[in-house]
């Protein structure tokens, strides 16, 4: 059984990572309350102005407007959200935690959704045992171990574009998005943790170490905390240094699945999840004694005392995860201190911002409407959905003569084919210099269609994954701006079908209702991420049918090999090791046996 001791700052056994820009941009304020933790992005200054202001009103709270064009706006204005969302997180806890006792009262609600392995969950079942003479003592006592769930921001590290003054002349890097999201971060009354996505910018990580609140006080305690999301055990122990030699100690590793996962994904050169976590088990000690060493130097080098021992590191992971036997088994048996569950979230109103349209969308789709796609701007394979409406907003244009989309927000700018300034891959600007450039290639028909459908096919991210906030909530929509909702569920929303409440979710995540179908219809998350790496293999080697090089060749052959061992490893872990999916075992096997030889028919390279 899986201890409460593992779990040292949360009262949950899982998080609600990050999702697109505005599903889960408000999320704390809607499940904090009750100690689930959860990630807000914080790159879209606007979109987190606009919100300040939606919350204000309806919480009935003096709103007053930061300008845009004031001095250091984007800073300011994430530094007001979070603030804002501080507080009413805070004030939400105080109701549910003066609330008494009594049936389907908020506090009640809070205990019944914990785990049955919480300490703090059979002390409740102890209080409602209890005798009258006892009984306030033991609600008096609960009430104090109550705690809400942490607000966590994201940071994307590679939206890090460098802006311009009022004159056109670049501004400091200090005032690139990231740097200036984080420095929102930093000067907020948050006591949390910032999560750094997309890999490492060391100047971005470099710009940490000036700010206090991320050093430990006098008494060792870190304010603001750093979160790696992190594809592997070498990216962690690579970042973890860097951070470490400026006196930075990082607070948790989220491991990630390369492709099983919602969003932009980053694959791995076929690392599988269970073996990546498997090393993150066997060299966790290790991993923390190696940074707390150079940490050490590194804060008496800043000017500040060492510490006697090394702060907290927790190790978690997310990406695919989609019922309790598979949260109990990464628990257990991986030792992980939380499992992110994103995509699933996407169908509980209660906890996140989705428009209606959108949230149908997503409940009635299948293996087949969810798909890797290139629709991102950054170049980077993204997870989204069939017939989303950004996408169809995006091909009526195309359609009608006016590809792209007009450029807004300017976060993906990073394209200099055609300019000196960087522009955006999906802008208006962007695709019609691309397509005239095709047009004078004069190429047969069917090969001028399939290189137009490739540049046509990128999507506004910056307002489409913020505009499912502005249709929910009734916010300001751009005349300029698109005006579609793009989204980015994982592959796992095949397998969930229906809205429910925030209750019947959690309810789900720790085995005391069932949500999805039958398990047989549904893979184990190891075999699902196994099969998107073969496919995602597949198309690789399409792609580069005709040109493969020494260094391509080295490459897939590395691939293939990482795959094999992986389908290795999981054999002999579900022949040997005790796990909770021994009505399956026979057809896990059998699924790696398939998978195994649809790998070898992909790749010459002996097996």
């Amino acid at each position: 059984m899986h201890s409460q001791a593992n779990l040292p700052s949360q009262v949950h056994a899982f998080h609600i990572p990050v999702m697109g820009t505005s599903f889960t941009i408000d999320t704390p304020i809607r499940v904090a309350h009750y100690g689930i933790s959860s990630v807000i992005s914080i790159i879209d200054h606007r979109l987190t102005e606009e919100m300040r202001r939606f919350h204000c009103e309806k919480a009935g709270l003096p709103y007053e407007p930061i300008p845009e064009k004031e001095e250091d706006s984007r800073a300011k204005r994430i530094t007001a959200y979070l603030n804002l969302v501080n507080d009413l997180v805070r004030e939400n806890f105080r109701k549910v935690r003066n609330s008494l006792f009594e049936r389907g009262s908020e506090i009640v609600k809070y205990f019944e959704m914990l785990p049955d392995f919480s300490a703090l969950k059979k002390e409740y079942h102890q209080m409602l045992a209890a005798g009258k003479a006892e009984i306030e003592h033991l609600q008096e006592k609960l009430r104090t171990q109550m705690r809400p769930g942490d607000i966590n921001v994201n940071i994307m590290t590679k939206i890090d574009k460098a802006n311009l003054a009022k004159n056109k002349q670049p501004l400091p890097a200090a005032f690139n998005d990231a740097h200036a999201a984080l420095r929102g971060f930093a000067n907020s009354d948050l006591d949390a943790s910032v999560v750094f996505s997309a890999g490492m910018n060391p100047r971005l990580y470099g710009y940490i170490a000036q700010f206090d609140d991320f050093f430990p006080d006098e008494n060792g305690y870190i304010k603001k905390k750093i979160i790696l999301k992190v594809s592997d055990y070498r990216s962690a122990l690579i970042q973890g240094k860097f951070l470490a030699k400026k006196g930075l100690w990082v607070s948790e590793f989220r491991i990630e699945s390369g492709l099983n996962c919602g969003g932009h994904a980053f694959a791995t050169d076929g690392y599988l999840l269970g073996p990546i976590m498997e090393e993150f088990k066997r060299d966790r000690e290790k991993l923390t004694r190696e940074l707390f060493e150079i940490y050490t130097k590194g804060l008496v080098n800043s000017g500040r005392g060492e510490l006697p021992e090394p702060p907290q590191v927790q190790i978690t992971v997310q990406g695919g995860v989609g019922n309790a036997a598979e949260q109990t088994f990464l628990l257990d048996h991986y030792q992980m201190d939380s499992v992110g569950w994103g995509t699933p979230f996407l169908l509980v109103p209660e906890a996140v911002t989705v428009d209606e349209k959108t949230m149908d969308l997503l409940s009635k789709a299948g293996e087949d409407d969810l798909y890797l796609s290139r629709v991102s701007p950054l170049g980077v394979p993204f997870n989204t959905v069939r017939q989303n409406s950004a996408d169809v907003e995006k091909y009526q244009r195309a359609e009608q003569g006016r590809p792209g989309a007009p450029c807004v927000k300017k976060y993906l700018e990073s394209n200099k084919e055609f300019t000196d300034i960087p522009i955006c891959t999906a802008s208006r600007e962007y695709q019609h210099k691309k397509l005239q450039e095709l047009e004078a290639q004069n190429l047969p028909k069917q090969e001028f269609r399939k290189s137009f459908d490739r540049i046509v096919e990128k999507v506004c991210l910056c307002v489409g994954l913020g505009n499912a906030a502005a249709w929910e909530n009734g916010l300001y929509l751009s005349a300029k701006g698109t005006r579609g909702v793009a989204v980015c569920p994982g592959p796992n929303m095949a397998y969930f079908s229906k809205v429910v409440s925030l209750r019947e979710m959690v309810e789900h995540i720790y085995g005391r209702v069932n949500l999805t179908p039958t398990k047989s219809e549904r893979p184990h998350m190891f075999i699902k991420e196994l099969k998107l790496y073969i496919d995602y293999l597949k198309e690789k080697l399409e792609e580069s049918a005709e040109r493969i090089g020494e260094s391509q060749q080295q490459y897939f052959h590395t691939f293939q090999a990482n795959l094999r061992s992986g389908i290795a490893y999981y054999r002999e872990l579900f022949q040997t090791a005790k796990t909770p999916f021994d009505d399956m075992k026979a057809n896990i096997l059998r699924d790696l046996d398939r998978l195994y030889e649809e790998l070898n028919q992909l790749v010459s390279a002996p097996a």
